[in-house]
């Protein structure tokens, strides 16, 4: 009985020890990591609003738990257009969403952020085959996902084994058109 007391209270000291460094690392590389999730929300930014050369944020209360930022993008003092960043439901978990529209209406770019989805599959959606769908489309209504085919004007083709998250994706940037046709236009 002894044995057993003697095994748990050392087994307490190392976890409390394992603990304690775990938390010291975590304080010192907060900072880095938020750094560079900065500088690559910055790059988003800029991939799919290339026409803007300084952003600034939006804050307004909007209904939605989709929507997790908008910037407006200008070049100079001009209105260029918005990024907006959603985190839909793909197959893994949330998946980072920035779209950029332009005044004009129309989408100049997309960009997936962060996700889990399944490498070779769900993944796919961060290749420039299945983004640069959305490009030049006009947000003026829903996207539609369709499995195969020559899309519409308003229409993507899903990614081959990987409808949830083509579909999880869509749902981001049908969001983001519907926020600036009622918010931000």
């Amino acid at each position: 009985m002894k044995d057993i007391a003697k095994l748990g209270v050392i087994l307490l000291i190392i976890t409390s020890i394992s603990a304690v460094v775990l938390g010291f690392t975590n304080n010192l590389t907060l900072p880095y990591i938020e750094k560079q999730a900065k500088e690559a929300n910055n790059l988003a930014r800029q991939e799919v609003l290339p026409d803007a050369n300084e952003f600034e944020k939006i804050d307004i209360n909007i209904e939605s738990s989709l929507v997790q930022e908008i910037y407006k993008g200008l070049n100079g003092s001009e209105l260029v257009g918005y990024t907006i960043k959603t985190t839909p439901k793909g197959y893994s978990g949330e998946i980072e969403v920035m779209v950029g529209i332009g005044v004009d209406g129309t989408i100049h770019g997309v960009n997936i952020g962060n996700h889990t989805e399944t490498p070779g599959l769900g993944a796919k959606a961060s290749d420039d085959e299945f983004k640069n769908q959305y490009k030049n489309k006009e947000a003026k209504g829903d996207i539609e996902v369709i499995k195969s085919g020559i899309p519409k004007d308003d229409e993507i083709v899903s990614i081959a084994g990987a409808t949830i998250t083509s579909e999880a994706v869509t749902d981001g940037i049908n969001e983001s058109i519907r926020i600036f046709n009622e918010v931000l236009k």
